[in-house]
């Protein structure tokens, strides 16, 4: 019996992931090496206008076409990086909107649920992208509720955090259109024998193997994770992980080489700079959001700790995240 294959569409946004593109499109492109000699999957890759798209690694793909009419058994992919929120240009998000109506699945690798929400696609959706875009897509999207694992699956949405990711949802994809046979063996060809679940974290070295190893402190990083812009005071970090103040500073001393003060205050200048460099929000709104009681002490931590003020990382960004 010959299968109807599926086709998936790719939609390439400036600065895209091209790992987390790669990873997706030989899943499917593997599956139809299978012995049993079906065509499971075929695809098609597209551009805003048709013309060769630059990855953020500089790489160049040759697309099939321009925007185009989508048939209504299509499941699109909307892949973006860096420039998501420049490559979301009007005709893009109005193309989005009409093409979704047809009833197709459709979702986004790394930050192209940057472009689906701006094309408001996501409203009341659980999603996923990538954690260096997580802090910003936070501020600017209330309305969407974004996880921390490899991927999201909501009704006929789907998104990955891209990089590998985008192979563990491809194989996910597969077992659920074609059964669990079919995508171990695809897993198989990649040498991939054990991919990983949607609620897998998605980084591992976060805390680190000290973390794994003192359960205490893998409860203290988590409430000073948890408390960003409202940040706890060090008794109180104490008090929620069952140790005294000191206690608690020698077991950072310990596993971080590192006070608890100065881990907790890295934390919120890295959000810091993740919302100045992918984001529009002012320095005032990024210093309130990070914890911070007055612009001049925000300042004078962020030059510290980076070697530029607030206002030079956001006019040196080469991440453009408004259309």
């Amino acid at each position: 019996m010959t299968l109807v294959p599926r086709r998936y569409v790719f939609l390439l946004i400036p600065g895209y992931s091209q790992l987390g593109f790669a990873c997706a499109l030989e899943a499917l492109s593997l599956a139809n090496t299978h012995p049993s000699g079906q065509t499971y999957y075929t695809w098609l890759v597209l551009s805003a206008d048709g013309a060769p798209v630059p990855a953020y690694n500089g790489i160049t793909t040759v697309v099939d076409g321009p925007l185009s009419e989508l048939h209504h058994d299509d499941t699109l992919v909307v892949c973006a990086g860096e420039h998501a929120g420049a490559g979301s240009t009007k005709p893009v998000l109005n193309w989005l909107r009409r093409e979704t109506r047809r009833g197709i699945d459709f979702g986004a690798l790394s930050s192209g649920a940057y472009t689906l929400a701006l094309a408001g696609l996501l409203a009341g959706k659980r999603v996923v992208t990538h954690w260096q875009y997580r802090d910003a897509l936070c501020e600017l999207l209330p309305d969407v509720t974004i996880e921390k694992g490899l991927f999201a699956i909501d009704g006929r949405v789907f998104t990955a955090a891209g990089g590998a990711a985008s192979m563990d949802m491809m194989l996910a994809r597969i077992r659920d259109e074609y059964g669990q046979d079919l995508a171990t063996w695809v897993a198989d060809q990649m040498v991939y024998t054990h991919p990983r679940q949607k609620e897998h974290a998605q980084r591992m070295s976060a805390g680190g193997p000290a973390e794994a190893r003192n359960p205490k402190l893998a409860l203290a990083l988590q409430a000073m994770a948890n408390n960003l812009e409202d940040p706890l005071r060090p008794d109180e970090i104490a008090d929620l992980v069952g140790l005294s103040t000191r206690q608690l500073e020698r077991l950072f001393a310990k596993y971080m080489a590192v006070s608890p003060k100065r881990h907790y205050l890295s934390l919120r200048l890295e959000k810091a700079r993740g919302l100045l460099r992918q984001t529009s929000m002012t320095v005032t709104d990024i210093c309130v959001a990070c914890g911070f009681q007055s612009l001049s002490h925000f300042s004078k931590c962020y030059r510290s700790n980076f070697g530029l003020s607030p206002g030079q990382e956001m006019r040196g960004s080469h991440l453009l995240w408004t259309s």
